[in-house]
């Protein structure tokens, strides 16, 4: 059975040096999305909404290598998108005014109808309250600039102050929303072994 690894295809999009920034120009992906807001550390909506992605992620992957093209490939990170309504107003002390995207790429041959039969099988084995939010969308961050932090979620400030001042230094300005692309699964991982690449659209 072929397995594709959609992280090493796109690679420079999904794999950061440590103390590396990179200009990259990134296409549109599928995403399986969610919209909430609150701060992610308290807000029982986040957990459930990163619970019912990976429900659906998982059981999209198992439908298309079981069923459907017999073709293997590895769930991709989980992402976020953060904002305020107010972007003077976004600062790490306040996060319960945060809105956010939680997203999970998916390879191109995954349609819209597939989905919505994998949101329905998912419901009739687990009872998650957000699998009605899930939809499925296109989205493209295209020049962006991006860098890897290693460590707990509450330390990316310098790193992000970092990206910024590179943007800066560099004739940039910032475009878009921030990103963040968990590698591994942030449930599982111990604090300072985190690896979070921070992509910022930018514009010239």
């Amino acid at each position: 059975m072929e397995k594709i690894d959609f992280k090493k295809r796109y690679a420079e999009f999904y794999s950061v040096k440590k103390d590396t920034i990179t200009l990259v120009q990134v296409p549109e992906f599928n995403y399986l999305m969610i919209h909430g807001e609150g701060d992610p550390n308290t807000s029982q909506k986040y957990k459930d909404a990163v619970e019912a992605l990976y429900a659906v992620a998982y059981r999209v992957k198992f439908k298309i290598k079981k069923e459907l093209l017999q073709l293997d490939y590895g769930v991709m990170p989980l992402e976020g998108q953060w904002w305020t309504d107010d972007m003077n107003q976004f600062s790490m002390d306040n996060k319960d005014i945060w809105k956010w995207t939680m997203a999970i790429m998916q390879p191109e041959f995954i349609s819209s109808e597939i989905i919505q039969q994998c949101i329905r099988e998912v419901s009739e084995k687990k009872d998650l309250s957000a699998l009605s939010r899930i939809f499925f969308d296109k989205a493209q961050d295209g020049l962006s600039a991006q860098i890897l932090h290693i460590g707990p979620y509450a330390d990316e400030a310098p790193t992000i102050e970092k990206l910024h001042n590179y943007i800066h230094e560099n004739g940039y300005r910032l475009a878009g929303k921030h990103r963040e692309i968990y590698l591994g699964d942030p449930r599982k991982s111990a604090p300072e072994k985190l690896r979070t690449i921070i992509r910022q659209p930018v514009e010239k």
